[in-house]
């Protein structure tokens, strides 16, 4: 995904795996972003994009955008958008259907 939004033109900032919460957030205030793409496998997505979303609003940032994919079932997705998730992306999507929402949405 990080290769297919750099081709597309987009600065990609990419923290690699296993971080928490507080370091996503905490790079992408550091890397001034203006988006946040999390993909979580894991099944902890209520739990990833819910304290991604707390902490960026104990930092008072409201202008991040904050989107992602995964195996996130579909019952969860309306919850995760309820709490600010932008769009969520199911395994195997097409990356110009991402790069699309993107150049639209920021």
């Amino acid at each position: 995904m990080a290769r297919a939004l750099r081709n597309a033109g987009m600065e990609v900032i990419y923290a690699g795996l296993h971080q928490t919460p507080l370091q996503i957030v905490n790079t992408a205030i550091d890397e001034d972003v203006d988006a946040i793409g999390l993909s979580v496998l894991s099944g902890a997505h209520k739990t990833v994009f819910g304290k991604v979303l707390d902490l960026l609003r104990e930092k008072d940032i409201s202008d991040m955008l904050v989107f992602g994919g995964g195996a996130i079932p579909q019952k969860d997705r309306s919850f995760l958008k309820s709490l600010g998730v932008g769009e969520l992306f199911p395994p195997g999507t097409d990356t110009q259907a991402i790069i699309d929402y993107l150049n639209r949405t920021l």
